[in-house]
């Protein structure tokens, strides 16, 4: 065998066991849903399709580095059920009352807020911009779609994020693949259809790995719809 079939092979070889693995994960995850799921409706609760976590970030204004934003993540809670749901959102704060610049994170359990996490590293992120006075209300209108596993694609979405600024609000939702057009399209269009969002609102698209290039969450997107 020459060294190029050899390559070949060993290219062949990773990837089958990178499917391996990822399979192996996903099989994991899943036993491990059912079982939570099964506990929860033994004790009289509703189980949601995943479990959840809400992440806060306090940004420091002037500093940026990977480091210090990882360092500003903050879990606050998980919930894997309509009532651990409801407990926990009653006593949060509302966007209007959370300093600038902030960041609320709601995650399926097992994802961080990061673009570098596995799960997100080849994904990317729709984005809204509001104005502050109306960004609470579509936000309580995402987290209960996002929680209740109403928008389409639902298992292509990893979570969603408030980010407070200061002249205006921004919503995003991230996904895991950013390569699959008809995936991405079809998150838009739901996203649109269950926010009721008006025409007048343009959303954005940007790759996890763009934002890695350019350290920028937000700016130089590279598709509008």
């Amino acid at each position: 065998m020459d060294l190029t079939s050899e390559k070949k092979e060993l290219k062949i070889n990773n990837n089958i066991s990178d499917n391996t693995i990822h399979q192996l994960s996903l099989d994991a995850a899943n036993k491990e849903a059912e079982e939570r799921q099964a506990r929860d409706l033994k004790a009289g609760l509703h189980p949601l399709k995943h479990k959840f976590v809400l992440w806060y970030t306090r940004r420091t204004p002037g500093v940026r580095s990977q480091a210090s934003y990882e360092d500003n993540i903050k879990k606050i809670v998980d919930f894997s059920t309509v009532e651990g749901f409801w407990v926990c959102y009653c006593h949060l704060a509302r966007p209007s009352s959370l300093p600038s610049p902030t960041d609320l994170h709601l995650f399926k359990d097992g994802i961080r807020p990061l673009w570098e996490d596995s799960a997100n590293c080849n994904g990317g992120k729709w984005i809204i911009r509001f104005k502050k006075v109306v960004s609470g209300r579509f936000w309580e209108d995402l987290v209960l779609a996002l929680v209740g596993d109403q928008l389409d694609y639902g298992d292509n979405i990893c979570g969603a994020v408030l980010s407070i600024r200061f002249s205006e609000d921004i919503l995003s939702v991230w996904n895991r693949n950013a390569s699959d057009h008809q995936a991405v399209m079809g998150l838009r269009d739901s996203i649109k259809r269950h926010l009721k969002l008006p025409h007048s609102y343009v959303m954005e698209y940007k790759p996890h790995d763009a934002s890695l290039r350019d350290k920028s969450s937000y700016r130089n997107t590279w598709l509008r719809g």
